[in-house]
């Protein structure tokens, strides 16, 4: 094994804010010796003392013995100035997102301080490594290490690879997170990395639906919790973050792309933040945080599912009809294919979910609700009494289905699917009509926009799938998530969107639409981004 391959026992941690402070509390936990710096002698004194205070509750709490703790205080000392970070193996900068700066600091400890073999890693989410590098002696030496807020709880370690990042320092640089008991995951330089990119439309999406009225925020995150099973909706998420850090770095995303549609600032978001409501720092963002009070109710409980009573007809052979059957079925419905539908009572209500196959029998004799994914109800069944709904496979984890209604569907119909996905032990949600709804629309748009990253080599799909989940507590891998739902299902709702928009942030990614084309659709067909067997 070669020495790049073990980790730095010497860390040296430039920056002894939030970020630093954490990133330190790391490096010492995992037995290397660790100098933070600061040049601001307070700060370094608080960074200290926030480290030294963070290991005496872990001990309170029972993550950590005494001794664990006692060692790793150990291990932590202050260097006030840069000189004192001289014998260190790796370096790790945690300073505000300025580019002159970063590459000021990285400048005067390649010339002047530090060896020729010490590896120098940014802690940037949002800066090019290579640009950071292009200032520093031997700037092969020099690589991202990107840690995730809070950096003591989040699991993820993104590596990055700049232009001139040679192995030995990628090697010693994942070493080094691996040491820290992080997942690694390596991503090659560009806008956001792999994660940040992929995880881009979540709240731009959003916003875009809020722009077009399709839901109020408050309900576009209710969905996102309660169909998505995501931990927080985009809004409470964009709130954590900091309105005004978001815009700052979709701006940085349009500029570095030179002015990518998909990554197009939301007005909204420039709207908020001219206002001053800059999160929950501020006390207001798209939410209001009143001191020791919650911004929004709980989530209702999950209903039970039963009391199904009469004939179902199912259309289609996509992921999410394969879901509904046997739900349907489970809550006491009959449930039958439109073709064994002849000559049979008047169904209860007829779910159309086949994405604009070819049918063997008509749809008709009862009330029908079609899914919203190749299309908005408007132009799926326009001017007809159908009502349109959505959901995302993986259906039976899942607490909420999306509605919508046109100004011509029957009432009868509306009434039908409510009872009918209530049976299921679903909520409903009314939404205006689109294609994809909400849910659809939003992870839709992230798998294309992760599609989109593979396609360019900026990630692995397996690193995608941990960076989404271990980096940004997504319910589920997004490209296992994308098998699952089917790449039919997907692939319709972005054609969707882009024939009724019009709009270039809809373009499928190539790869995405290859998949689709080749009948690799998930886990239905045993072949997507991924293999499954059996």
């Amino acid at each position: 094994m070669s020495a790049a391959e073990d980790p730095a026992r010497t860390i040296g941690v430039a920056g002894a804010g939030t970020m630093g402070a954490g990133i330190a509390q790391l490096a010492c936990l995992s037995g290397a010796r660790t100098l933070l710096h600061d040049p601001i002698p307070e700060a370094l004194e608080r960074g200290i003392g926030r480290i030294r205070a963070q290991l005496e509750r872990g001990v309170e709490r029972g993550r950590l013995s005494a001794e664990q703790a006692e060692t790793a205080s150990a291990q932590l000392h202050g260097a006030p100035a840069l000189k004192d970070l001289a014998d260190t193996e790796l370096i790790i900068e945690a300073s505000p997102e300025r580019l002159e700066l970063k590459q000021e600091l990285f400048a005067r400890l390649s010339e002047h301080i530090v060896t020729e073999e010490c590896v120098l890693a940014s802690n940037t989410s949002s800066l090019l490594v290579t640009a950071i590098a292009s200032a520093v002696k031997r700037p092969e030496r020099v690589v991202g290490m990107h840690f995730f807020n809070p950096p003591a709880v989040m699991r993820l370690l993104e590596v990055v690879a700049g232009e001139q990042s040679s192995e030995d320092a990628l090697r010693r640089a994942r070493a080094t997170g691996e040491a820290m008991g992080k997942h690694v995951i390596i991503a090659a330089d560009g806008p956001g990395f792999l994660v940040n990119r992929c995880n881009r439309p979540f709240a731009l999406e959003a916003l875009k639906l809020l722009q077009e009225r399709v839901a109020p925020l408050e309900e576009i995150d209710r969905i996102c919790r309660m169909a998505g099973g995501f931990r927080m909706g985009p809004f409470e998420l964009m709130d954590l973050v900091g309105v005004d850090v978001g815009l700052d770095v979709s701006r940085s995303f349009y500029e570095q792309s030179f002015g990518e549609p998909r990554w197009r600032p939301s007005p909204i978001s420039v709207r908020t933040v001219a206002a001053g409501r800059l999160g929950r720092k501020s006390g207001r963002g798209y939410y209001e945080y009143p001191e020791g009070g919650e911004h929004r109710p709980a989530d209702p409980e999950p209903l039970s599912p039963a009391g199904g009573d009469g004939l179902i007809v199912i259309a289609g052979q996509s992921a999410l009809a394969h879901a509904l059957a046997p739900a349907a079925s489970a809550a006491g419905w009959e449930v039958v294919a439109p073709d064994d539908a002849q000559d049979r009572e008047p169904p209860f209500l007829i779910l159309d979910v086949s994405f604009g196959e070819e049918l063997e029998a008509p749809l008709q004799g009862g009330p029908q609700a079609i899914c919203c994914t190749a299309g908005s109800l408007a132009t799926l069944d326009p001017g007809g009494g159908a009502v349109g709904f959505h959901a995302l496979p993986p259906f039976d984890e899942c607490s909420l289905v999306e509605l919508t209604r046109g100004p011509d569907s029957a009432d009868s119909a509306a009434a039908a699917a409510e009872r009918f996905f209530a049976t299921l032990g679903k909520h409903t949600a009314w939404v205006a009509d689109a294609p994809g709804l909400v849910l659809g629309r939003i992870v839709c748009q992230v798998i294309n926009e992760a599609a989109f990253a593979l396609t360019e080599g900026v990630g692995s799909a397996d690193d995608v799938d941990a960076g989404m989940v271990h980096g940004l507590n997504y319910p589920r891998g997004i490209l296992h998530w994308a098998d699952e739902i089917g790449l039919d299902h997907v692939m319709a709702v972005l054609d969707g969107l882009y024939e009724e928009q019009r709009e270039e942030r809809y373009r499928a990614a190539p790869l995405l639409r290859s998949l689709a084309m080749s009948g690799r659709l998930g886990r239905l067909t045993g072949e997507g981004f991924f293999r499954y067997e059996g």
